[in-house]
């Protein structure tokens, strides 16, 4: 019963999320304290978990509360000082408002970015540098946040990122023995990304047309500061790199230093942090709200019956082709449950389970990272709420937008996974369950 509850508390949030009937904050709280309700009522714990619960998901996700706060204030007054003028000039120069080019630099561009390994870095980097041009062009910013995902999720694999280096802990493999051999089904995926960026920006171009643009000037901009605000960024994202401080004291104290050289009264500071503070408060309201749903999916067990209700169903006929079934049943359950869920709790089940067909860990561990590029969809992921705040663009409408794209380029990337034999079709039994 915990499991179906599980599955129909994330559903009605994707429901609610996608027909727009609830606005996510108010989802994101409601539907799992309802769901959280029924649990306790139904004898499955007592009802006075449920507010422990909740706060241990709070506790957990507030240093990415306030990391975004103050990530997002830091590169709005960067924008607001034209730091990222230069860049956008640069870009229009060589893109000469041709929408098409626009949505290919955008893959190529965040594929570069994403080589740091983190979601949120790339999010700001290059939402900070594209965002102005596609508002100067008129261009579609579901298309750039769904560019930018895709891209991201597909570059997520590298050994330093998250999902592979989970993986390799929970079958005690190396992480570059898992990531190598991935190497050209990822190419496969990305030409896929760019043939969408290709098929929407051509789109675009025949709405908008290839347009003439002057570089204009920003009102807001401080060219003497220029030099200084360019140099703090740098700082900032080499600290960010090496993790000399945790995240949200990094941009706590970047944002101080930039607030104060770059408005010095106390009147402009106030006007600086208040211009801004609806995107902030709509970012960090859902990353608390998504505590709420977090801490009781986890805490009140659902996650782990979730877990054991797939494996529990699945047929002897699908022994021989674990491979392949573990990679598409991590489309939808790195969606639904968190990675650490997924990897730490059913993937060496999975493996054990493929081992009676030949079938390496190894094997099965690249077959798990096929579900990357949906899984960033996850209202369970911080950085994604990053993104849209950032874009300026609504949760629901960027899901729905981009939600088919990312199940295909999975399906790209296991394509390429397939024919280049990274894990088998089909195993042969070799020993009794």
């Amino acid at each position: 019963m915990l499991a179906f509850l599980g599955f129909a508390m994330v559903a009605t949030f994707l429901a609610l999320m996608m027909t727009k009937r609830l606005l996510p904050l108010v989802a994101l709280t409601l539907v799992p304290l309802g769901y959280g309700i029924l649990a306790a009522l139904l004898g499955h714990f007592p009802t006075a978990k449920l507010g422990p619960m909740m706060l241990d998901g709070l506790k957990t996700l507030a240093p990415t509360g306030v990391m975004l706060l103050f990530a997002i204030l830091y590169f709005a007054l960067m924008i607001d000082r034209g730091l990222f003028d230069g860049v956008v000039a640069w870009i229009l120069r060589r893109v000469k408002g041709d929408p098409l080019k626009v949505a290919l630099g955008t893959v190529a561009l965040t594929l570069i970015v994403s080589l740091d390994g983190d979601g949120s870095t790339t999010y700001m980097i290059c939402v900070a540098a594209l965002l102005p041009l596609y508002q100067r062009l008129g261009m579609n910013r579901l298309l750039m946040t769904c560019l930018m995902l895709l891209s991201s999720g597909v570059m997520n694999l590298t050994p330093w990122g998250g999902p592979t280096a989970r993986a390799a802990s929970a079958l005690h493999l190396e992480p570059s023995a898992i990531f190598v051999p991935m190497i050209p089904a990822m190419l496969f995926a990305i030409a896929a990304i760019f043939a969408l960026a290709w098929h929407y920006g051509s789109r675009e171009r025949e709405r908008l047309g290839i347009l003439t643009l002057e570089v204009l000037g920003n009102a807001t901009a401080r060219p003497r500061l220029l030099w200084f605000n360019g140099l703090l960024t740098t700082g900032l994202m080499a600290c960010l790199i090496l993790a000399l401080l945790p995240m949200p004291v990094l941009f706590m104290t970047a944002f101080g230093i930039a607030l104060t050289v770059n408005c010095r009264d106390l009147a402009a500071q106030k006007e600086q942090i208040n211009a801004h503070a609806a995107s902030v408060l709509s970012v960090v309201s859902l990353i608390f709200a998504a505590g709420i749903f977090t801490g009781i999916l986890s805490g009140s067990g659902m996650v782990e019956a979730m877990s054991k209700s797939l494996l529990a169903i699945i047929p002897d006929a699908l022994g021989p082709h674990l491979a392949v079934f573990t990679s598409l049943i991590s489309l939808p359950f790195t969606f639904f449950l968190s990675n650490d869920a997924f990897y730490f709790g059913m993937l060496p089940v999975l493996s054990e389970a493929a081992g009676h067909y030949g079938i390496s860990p190894i094997e099965i561990a690249r077959a798990s990272l096929i579900g990357q590029p949906v899984h960033l969809l996850s209202p369970l992921v911080p950085s994604t709420y990053l993104l849209v705040g950032l874009a300026r663009v609504e949760l629901g409408d960027h899901q729905r937008f981009t939600l088919r794209w990312a199940v295909l380029v999975s399906l790209a990337l296991l394509l390429g996974a397939l024919l280049v034999g990274v894990f088998p079709w089909q195993g042969t039994l070799v020993g009794g369950k």
